[in-house]
C-alpha cells in the first residue's frame, strides 16, 4: 500500500501499478507472478487506489481518509480474504482470527485453505451498498488456496458482479486455478524485478551479499529477505554443495522439510547444468563440486520429485534429512 509519504512498499511495483490503473477496467482482475515478488502488495495498492478519495490522483494519495482506513485495516468497503495460516505473517490478523477450535473443543492448526464459508461471506460483502461511495473491493490471496467448493461458489459473482464491486485475485500458480475462474478475470502478469533493483532493495535492508540469496530464491526478493531474517546467509548457502557432497547435512537439519527438498532440487538442477557444461543458476559457480554423472543426477532428480509430492507428510524429519543427504552425496560424487 502507498503510505502518507507517497512511497510504494516495493519499488518495482511502480510500473505494474501504473499500467494496471491506466488499462485495467474489468470487474475481476487476476494478478499472477512468481512467489515473493509482491502480488499481495500490488493487490492491496490497487484496492487502495480504487477506493482513494483524492480526485485526479495518478495513484493512491496515501493521506486521504480512505487511504488511512486501508492502512488501518479497517476500511468498510475493503475485504481481504486470506487463509488463516497466512493472516498473521501478512499483517492482516484480527482479534477473532487465527487458530480455532476443532470438533472436540481443542485447538486446531490454522487452515492453509480459503474455505467456502469465507468465500460466501465475501460474496455477501460485495452485494452490500458501498459505505463511502467509491465501490467495494474484495482481495483474495493466494487465489489458488481456494478449495474446489470455494472456487465454484465464486464463479457466479465473477460472471455477474454486483453493483460497483471489484474483485482482485492474486496468486503465484494461476494454472492451479479452475479454467472457469481464469476465463472470468482480466489477467495482469507480474514479472520478477530486475536483479540490480532487487539486490539494491535487499542491501538497503542490511542483507549481506544480496545477489547470492537472490539467486538462491530464484530472483524472488521477498523470499530472500525472509531467509535472511531466519538466519540463512550467503556464506551458509554457498557452503551447502560441498557439505552435501561430503555427506554432511550441515544446517539443513534445522530447516522445514519442504525447504530442504526444494534446496536439494535446486542443487540437483545446478549440478545437471554443470554436468552439461553450463553455469549454475541457484548456487555460485565456485561453490559447486566437480561435474558429476548426468545419468545419476537424472535419477536423483526423479527421486527428489517423488519425495516432493509428500513434503508435508509427517515424516521423522531427522531420518528423512539423513537419507536425503546420503542420496545427495552419492549423486554429487559419482563421476561420468
Amino acid at each position: 500500500m502507498v503510505g502518507a509519504d507517497g512511497m510504494l512498499p516495493l519499488p518495482w511495483l511502480a510500473e505494474p501499478l501504473r499500467q494496471a490503473l491506466a488499462t485495467q477496467r474489468a470487474h475481476a482482475l487476476l494478478l499472477h507472478g512468481p512467489q515473493g515478488v509482491g502480488q499481495f502488495e500490488l493487490a492491496l495498492t490497487l484496492a487502495q487506489a480504487w477506493l482513494c478519495e483524492t480526485d485526479g490522483a495518478a495513484r493512491p494519495c496515501g493521506h486521504c481518509a480512505s487511504c488511512k482506513l486501508v492502512h488501518a485495516r479497517s476500511h468498510p468497503d475493503l475485504l481481504v480474504l486470506l487463509p488463516e495460516a497466512l493472516r498473521e505473517s501478512l499483517g492482516w490478523a484480527g482479534s477473532d482470527e487465527g487458530e480455532g477450535a476443532d470438533d472436540k473443543g481443542g485447538k486446531r492448526k490454522p487452515s492453509k485453505e480459503i474455505r467456502v464459508d469465507e468465500v460466501r461471506t465475501a460474496i455477501g460483502f460485495a452485494q452490500t451498498t458501498s459505505a463511502r461511495g467509491r465501490g467495494k473491493v474484495v482481495v483474495i490471496h493466494p487465489a489458488e488456496r481456494m478449495n474446489g467448493i470455494a472456487a465454484n461458489a465464486l464463479l457466479k459473482t465473477l460472471e455477474e458482479p454486483p453493483g460497483a464491486a471489484r474483485l482482485l485475485l492474486s496468486c503465484a500458480a494461476p494454472d492451479a486455478l479452475l479454467p472457469t475462474i481464469r476465463s472470468r478475470c482480466q489477467a495482469l502478469p507480474l514479472p520478477l524485478p530486475q536483479a540490480p533493483d532487487a539486490a539494491r532493495w535487499l542491501a538497503e535492508r542490511e542483507v549481506a551479499q544480496p545477489e547470492v540469496l537472490l539467486a538462491a530464491t530464484g530472483g524472488q526478493p521477498q523470499d530472500a529477505l525472509d531467509w535472511s531474517a531466519e538466519g540463512i546467509d550467503a556464506r551458509q548457502w554457498a557452503a551447502l554443495p560441498q557439505e552435501l557432497a561430503r555427506g554432511d547435512a550441515g544446517g539443513l537439519a534445522a530447516w522445514p522439510l519442504p525447504r530442504v527438498i526444494d534446496t536439494l532440487q535446486k542443487l540437483c538442477h545446478d549440478a545437471m547444468r554443470v554436468a552439461a557444461g553450463s553455469t549454475p543458476r541457484y548456487f555460485p559457480a565456485a561453490a559447486m563440486p566437480p561435474a558429476a554423472s548426468l545419468e545419476v543426477l537424472s535419477r536423483w532428480a526423479q527421486e527428489l520429485q517423488r519425495t516432493a509430492r509428500y513434503a508435508e507428510h509427517p515424516w521423522n524429519a531427522g531420518l528423512l534429512v539423513e537419507s536425503l543427504t546420503q542420496q545427495a552425496r552419492t549423486a554429487l560424487t559419482k563421476r561420468p
